[in-house]
């Protein structure tokens, strides 16, 4: 099993690799599945009809590196003789201390591990409440919790279009940056207003409204969505006509 700290005196292996090749009497090279550790020619057990072979440049065979650079290549001294058995057995990949580059955590990783795999916070934010962020003086992550993190700052009295804030976009799958330019578009307001005349119901209102995204006023009394009105395309209709003269205000809400 990995081992992630200071390298032990001892480093643990995990169970030998065996690969097995056939002699055809003229071939010489052969590349194993896995890497020989450190160079360690002297730890593989090569075997030809079951009788081991000795290492060394002047001997059976020679470790070097394959195609592609990786240190598996055993080359015979001579070539085996065709239908030769011929089996290798590698002591096993070495664990050692893991050394993670900076490239390798990327937002994707950090979204899975730090978000995705989280359960839900459904109660409200508590002031002892932590969270984790680093400390760029001490060169440290640390903790805290949100009363020290919102008592002592300043109030931001204005936001300005290139203020940043981060965000998880489950799109892309990825933390992401977005300035408050992008976070916020310019809401537009709009009203209307008609007239009552003691026995129209129905009036015309702007397209695309529902019942709950508009504020309706009767000579300055606010009425009850559902109740005191329905709204169907662009027609609204009230449970009762507004009497004759009375004000009617529409307000539409942003959505």
């Amino acid at each position: 099993m990995p081992y992630i700290g200071n390298k032990p005196e001892i480093t643990p292996r995990s169970l030998a690799d065996y690969d097995s090749f056939t002699g055809d009497g003229s071939t010489v090279a052969f590349d194993l599945e896995k890497d020989v550790l450190d160079g360690g020619i002297n730890d593989l057990q090569v075997y030809i009809n079951n009788v081991r072979q000795e290492p060394g440049a002047s001997k059976a065979f020679t470790l070097g590196e394959d195609g592609s650079g990786n240190l598996r290549r055993i080359t015979f001294t001579t070539a085996p003789a065709n239908a030769d058995e011929i089996y290798v057995i590698n002591p096993g990949r070495q664990s050692a201390t893991i050394g993670v580059v900076d490239s390798a955590i990327t937002s994707a990783k950090l979204a899975d591990s730090v978000i995705n795999g989280q359960t839900d916070l459904t109660t409200g934010i508590q002031g002892a409440d932590e969270l984790l962020i680093y400390d760029s003086s001490a060169s440290a992550n640390k903790k805290v919790n949100l009363d020290n993190l919102i008592t002592g700052q300043t109030e931001l009295t204005s936001v300005a279009n290139d203020d940043v804030i981060l965000v998880y976009d489950t799109d892309a799958t990825e933390i992401k940056k977005i300035t408050k330019a992008n976070l916020v578009t310019s809401l537009t307001y709009s009203s209307g207003t008609a007239t009552g005349d003691g026995s129209t119901q129905a009036f015309t209102i702007n397209s695309g409204r529902a019942v709950n995204d508009m504020l309706v006023h009767v000579n300055g009394i606010l009425m009850t969505p559902t109740t005191d009105y329905t709204v169907s395309g662009t027609t609204l209709t009230f449970s009762t006509a507004p009497a004759a003269s009375a004000e009617i205000d529409f307000r539409y809400l942003p959505i």
